[in-house]
């Protein structure tokens, strides 16, 4: 990504192993804090020489430059070390840097010390590249790969529970306990084979299954829901899959069997609506009123939130959770959005049913990124 259309004046110091926008800005992945400066277009990175050579091969930096020179190339003229922030100073002046733009988790310290040298620095929009938000056919086949990976790794789950038996409530395989932790080292094994990154994969029964966030623990019980999300990052591409089922074992009891109808046609709600020029939070709102007229409703009971009580969906991309939102907040849906939809239902008496599948924004519809079939018994 040579120079650019964008005009602002950016600085960003981060490791872009941890932050998508610098990622996204220098297609260049390490795992300590670097400079990156844009100025009139042109994009340039301030680099340690453990790195620097790397980043002149790797990057897509107009130019990168080695601080250490710079640090020397300062003492040699004005005969003195300088501090780091002296240096960056120094650089930005010399580049006739105006006022600056930068990400809304910017260090504080260094935004205090550069305004204290004269600098103008203003905080970007929570989109900080609002190219990023609008996927290209690069970026969404990155994420439909990573989609494939997923979906082999969980149907890798569900051939071992269809060869599972049942004992006294709990589900068996070859004569051991099948616990959540031994399902998600299956998911995790398989995605680590396929080059994928798998972080706090959720395989939540019973209980665990009525806090959405819960990743599980501990024995799979028969005749319970167990919900399954799934949401690595592919190590080549840097992409998100995202990917939630939700199964039980054995037999559903007649509420369960209910709330997993409702989440089905709650989803089909969303891929009806979903298009260009769509407010994302009428999709949500849809979803939500027709939970309300099954008698599925949202709120606090016995001291627990019970219900559908997050949102539809979110953007994907280099970060599991981006732009578009799919909630309760206007948001003006465009073609190449990539959004996730995943309605569900959580109760106490009856455990959590989640789905969640990831699509592309279409002007006159979407495209459903994920095929794994959805159904809920697991004989």
């Amino acid at each position: 990504m040579k120079s650019t259309k964008d005009k602002r004046n950016i600085l960003m110091i981060s490791a872009s192993e941890s932050d998508a926008n610098l990622y996204y800005a220098t297609k260049f992945l390490a795992p300590d804090p670097f400079i990156f400066v844009q100025v009139r277009g042109r994009r340039h990175l301030l680099m340690s020489d453990l790195e620097v050579d790397r980043a002149r091969s790797q990057s897509t930096a107009d130019q990168v430059h080695s601080i250490s020179k710079l640090y020397g190339d300062y003492r040699k003229k004005f005969g003195k070390k300088a501090d780091f922030v002296e240096i960056l100073s120094s650089f930005l002046k010399k580049q006739k840097a105006g006022p600056l733009t930068v990400p809304q988790d910017f260090p504080v310290h260094y935004a205090d010390m550069l305004r204290g040298r004269g600098f103008k620095i203003s905080v970007g929009e929570d989109s900080f590249f609002p190219e990023r938000v609008v996927k290209s056919a690069y970026e969404v086949k990155a994420m439909q790969d990573a989609i494939r990976s997923v979906e082999r790794a969980f149907d890798k789950v569900v051939k071992l529970l269809k060869k599972s038996t049942i004992k006294k409530g709990r589900v068996f395989y070859q004569g051991k306990p099948v616990t959540s932790e031994s399902l998600r080292q299956v998911i995790n094994v398989s995605l680590m084979e396929e080059g994928c990154i798998a972080q706090h994969t959720i395989v939540a029964c019973g209980q665990h299954a009525v806090d959405p966030h819960d990743e599980g623990s501990g024995p799979i019980l028969a005749n319970e829901s167990i919900i399954m999300d799934i949401f690595p990052r592919n190590g080549t591409t840097r992409y998100f899959a995202d990917f939630t089922r939700t199964v039980v074992k054995g037999k559903a009891k007649p509420k369960l069997k209910r709330m997993y109808d409702a989440v089905a046609e709650g989803q089909n709600i969303g891929f009806r609506m979903i298009k260009e020029g769509v407010n994302a939070r009428e999709v949500h709102q849809k979803i939500h009123e027709y939970f309300v007229s099954l008698g599925f409703l949202t709120g606090v009971k016995d001291g627990r939130m019970q219900g559908f009580f997050h949102g539809t969906g979110h953007g994907l991309g280099l970060d599991i959770h981006e732009l578009p939102r799919v909630g309760g907040v206007n948001e003006i849906l465009k073609a190449g959005h990539v959004v996730t939809v995943e309605p569900g239902l959580y109760y106490a008496d009856a455990g959590g049913v989640r789905l969640e599948d990831v699509v592309v924004v279409t002007k006159r519809g979407n495209r459903n990124l994920t095929k794994y079939p959805k159904f809920l018994e697991i004989a």
